[in-house]
């Protein structure tokens, strides 16, 4: 049997998958690999990642709530309030209570925020330079976590 015949084969009954062939653990493993190579330059740019990731969902849509954002970022408001207060204190973005609805918060970039946003372009650059692929692997392989998530979204 090849290499690639013997991967194909699912586990014995009762037995378990190594953990560098379960898909959770590489996924896991990716992401603080990802987080290990970003740190240094948000370091340097003095954000931290769930800054950095707050800042891009403004970058989508700048005046969203703090609900909105803690939506689109899978979390929960009260994990947002802290890094949209920190942001807020370094002059990145602004919050305003809505107009419509005084219960909302509505959270802006300021112009030095847009600037940092500019700035954190070089992690994507830095992470697909890392990877050795191509940009239309990288994508691809973007696609596919999408489908996953997405796919796992509709059985959760």
């Amino acid at each position: 049997m090849t290499d690639q015949e013997h991967a194909a084969q699912p586990p014995a009954s009762g037995t378990n998958l190594p953990l560098d062939d379960q898909l959770c653990f590489s996924l896991y493993t990716a992401g603080l690999a990802i987080n290990r190579t970003y740190k240094p330059m948000l370091d340097e740019m003095g954000i931290t990642y769930p800054q950095y990731l707050v800042l891009n969902v403004l970058g989508e849509q700048d005046g969203a709530t703090v609900g909105a954002i803690a939506e689109r970022l899978s979390l929960e408001s009260s994990t947002i309030t802290p890094p949209v207060k920190r942001l807020e204190q370094a002059g990145l973005l602004e919050r305003r209570r809505s107009t419509l609805d005084e219960r909302q918060v509505n959270v802006f970039l300021t112009q030095a925020g847009r600037d940092m946003l500019a700035r954190s372009k070089c992690l994507g650059e830095t992470l697909l330079g890392r990877s050795g692929m191509t940009l239309v692997e990288f994508q691809a392989l973007n696609h596919q976590i999408h489908a996953l998530l997405s796919a796992l979204g509709k059985t959760g």
